[in-house]
C-alpha cells in the first residue's frame, strides 16, 4: 500500500488505540480504514499487522520516516515553506526552510537568515520579505530557529566563548543546517551567505568568520562584530557602545561584509557598525570609499553608504540609516523589528551577494 497523508491519519489514530486500549483495537482500527478501498484495501490486508506494542512502534516509526515533508505555504509566495529540524553532538535547532516554485535543475544561491531576540523563523520571514525576494531572483533561504531552552529571549548566544567557535555550539548548528541543505538541495557552493539581526547579525559574523569556507558573504543589521563580547556583562557594555571585549575584532576580512544601523539605533549603539568595518582600510585601497546621499525616493529615510576595499582585496558596504532605530531597513509590518520607511535593506543586500560568489578553490 502507498503510504500517504490518509494512511499516515490511520496510524496515528490507530496508535492513540494502542495507548488508550491495546494492539488488538489498533489494529481493528486500521483494518476498518483500509476495508474503505477496494483493490488497494485487498492488497493492504497481505502484509502482517503489528500485533504488540513494540511491533506498532516500529511500524508508525516507519511510516514517519516515509511521511512527505511538512508542509506550509505562505499566502504571497507559490513556494514550499517546510519545518524541519537538525540535530549534532551541540543539540537540536527546527529550522524553516523556503524553496522557490522555480527550483529546478539548476543549482541556486542558498541564503541562511538569522533571527534576532524574541523572533522566530516565521516572523523573521515575514518582516525581511526574503521568501518573496527568493521567488522572484531564483534562490533558497533556511531560517534556523533559536531554542527558548537555549537562551530565555530566544536570542542567539552570540557573547559566549563556547558559542564563538567553529564546529562548536551553535556555529556547528548553523553550520550543520547549512550543509544539510546544500546535500539536499542543488546549491551553488559557490552562492552560500549568511544574514541576521541583531543578536543574529552578531552571529552571522561569527558565522563569517569562522567559516569562511561555507560563506561567501554575510549581512550584518543592526549587529555586533565576533569577539565584541566574553559574557553577559560585556554584551551589554557593547550594545551600549561602551568598552568592550574586543580580542577578535581586527582579523583581517577574507569574505565580503555589507552591513546596516540606523544612527538613532538606542538597542544596539550605532559605534558597533565601526567596529565591522575596522578591517577594511579605505587608505591603503586602489579604489575610493563612495559615500554619498541614498534612499532619496519619496517616503524612504536617506542614508550614507560608504564602499570600502580592504588590503586583501576584500570589499565591504556600510549603510548608515539616519534616524532608524533597531529594525530590518525597508521591512514588512508583518514581522517585528521591521521599518518599512528603507531603504531596502533585503534588495541592497541581495545585489551584494550575488555579485559575490565564492572564488573556486578559495578558503
Amino acid at each position: 500500500m502507498k503510504i500517504n497523508e490518509d494512511f499516515l491519519k490511520s496510524m496515528k489514530e490507530a496508535f492513540d488505540l494502542l495507548r488508550t486500549k491495546g494492539p488488538k483495537e489498533a489494529t481493528a482500527a486500521v483494518q476498518r480504514a483500509l476495508a474503505g478501498s477496494t483493490a488497494e484495501a485487498d492488497h493492504a490486508r497481505t502484509p502482517h499487522m503489528p500485533q504488540s506494542v513494540n511491533e506498532w512502534t516500529q511500524a508508525w516509526t516507519q511510516a514517519q520516516s516515509h511521511a512527505p515533508t511538512e508542509r506550509t505555504f505562505d499566502a504571497d509566495t507559490p513556494g514550499t515553506f517546510s519545518t524541519h529540524t537538525f540535530s549534532n553532538s551541540a543539540g537540536q535547532r527546527q529550522y524553516k526552510l523556503y524553496v522557490p516554485a522555480v527550483y529546478n535543475s539548476k543549482p541556486l544561491p542558498l541564503i541562511v537568515m538569522l533571527h534576532g531576540c524574541t523572533q522566530n523563523a516565521d516572523d523573521f520571514a515575514a518582516g525581511t520579505r526574503m521568501n518573496e525576494m527568493a521567488e522572484r531572483n531564483g534562490f533558497i533561504v533556511v531560517y534556523p530557529n533559536q531554542s527558548q531552552a537555549a537562551n530565555h529571549s530566544i536570542c542567539w548566544n552570540w557573547f559566549k566563548p563556547a558559542d564563538q567557535q567553529r564546529d562548536h555550539g551553535e556555529p556547528s548548528l548553523i553550520a550543520g543546517i547549512t550543509r544539510e541543505v546544500m546535500a539536499r538541495y542543488r546549491v551553488d557552493p559557490a552562492r552560500v551567505y549568511v544574514a541576521g539581526l541583531s543578536a543574529g547579525g552578531a552571529m552571522a559574523d561569527i558565522m563569517l568568520k569562522t567559516s569562511p569556507d561555507l560563506y561567501a558573504a554575510a549581512c550584518v543589521h543592526s549587529g555586533l562584530a565576533y569577539g565584541s563580547a566574553k559574557d553577559l556583562p560585556s554584551a551589554l557594555a557593547a550594545m551600549k557602545g561602551g568598552k568592550a571585549h574586543r580580542s577578535r575584532s581586527h582579523v583581517e576580512p577574507q569574505r565580503p561584509l555589507i552591513v546596516f544601523h540606523g544612527d538613532a539605533d538606542t538597542t544596539v549603539h550605532p559605534s558597533n557598525s565601526t567596529t565591522l568595518i575596522a578591517g577594511f582600510d579605505a587608505r591603503v585601497t586602489t579604489l575610493s570609499p563612495l559615500s554619498h546621499a541614498a534612499g532619496t525616493a519619496s517616503g524612504q529615510r536617506g542614508c550614507t553608504v560608504q564602499r570600502l576595499v580592504a588590503a586583501n582585496g576584500v570589499e565591504a558596504e556600510y549603510w548608515s540609516i539616519h534616524g532608524a532605530g533597531h529594525a530590518w531597513a525597508g521591512g514588512s509590518q508583518r514581522g517585528t523589528y521591521a521599518d518599512p520607511s528603507g531603504p531596502d535593506a533585503t534588495a541592497e543586500m541581495l545585489r551584494f551577494f550575488l555579485a559575490h560568489p565564492r572564488a573556486s578553490g578559495a578558503h
